[in-house]
């Protein structure tokens, strides 16, 4: 008869649920990005990708309140060429104490940016020129076409509804849907 090694199960067992653990409790991946040719480089590899981009912060409760609907709309497009980017304003000084933490907290699967560019009488007019730098803010980029909602969406409908003339053939988008300044509704 053989002997039997009772601990050598859980030797092979502890590599493995240290491996779980680190990957279950690890934080969303993230990038920083310090200047506005960074983002903008951002934005034209989306190519022809329908690319959601909403402007938030941690501090932000109507930010943070609508980011589940930009996680449906990821989950729910992702096989129709549409990208969600996130793009956090918040304070780089805070990356360690307030946005890791709430990234691993909400376990988003979106693509997040932290957007550190200080100089925002450049940047807040780039992306849209009567923007006053408050959010949330989605601007939605499919080629040369681009739309902007202020405010916060009140539902997954209202912010799918906003997206959806834009998946698809670009051509076929329609000009009232170019520049949307509503409040999300």
């Amino acid at each position: 008869m053989m002997p039997t090694y009772p601990y050598r199960f859980s030797l092979l067992l502890i590599p493995l649920l240290w491996q779980m653990s680190v990957s279950t409790a690890k934080a969303q991946e993230f990038a920083v990005y310090d200047s506005l040719s960074q983002l903008t480089s951002r934005i034209h590899q989306a190519g022809e990708a329908t690319l959601v981009i909403n402007f938030w912060a941690t501090w932000c409760k109507p930010c943070v309140e609508e980011l589940p609907c930009f996680e449906q709309l990821r989950e729910q497009y992702a096989e129709k060429n549409v990208q969600i980017l996130l793009v956090s304003l918040d304070f780089k000084s805070q990356l360690e104490k307030k946005l890791i933490p709430f990234l691993k907290a909400q376990q988003l699967k979106s693509e997040v940016v932290l957007f550190a560019d200080q100089d925002v009488n450049t940047w807040i007019p780039y992306i849209y020129e009567e923007w006053d730098g408050a959010i949330p803010v989605t601007l939605i980029v499919k080629g040369r076409q681009k739309a902007f909602n202020l405010g916060k969406f009140e539902s997954y409908t209202d912010l799918e509804a906003f997206v959806v003339p834009f998946i698809g053939d670009a051509k076929a988008i329609s000009l009232k849907n170019l520049i949307n300044c509503s409040s999300g509704k």
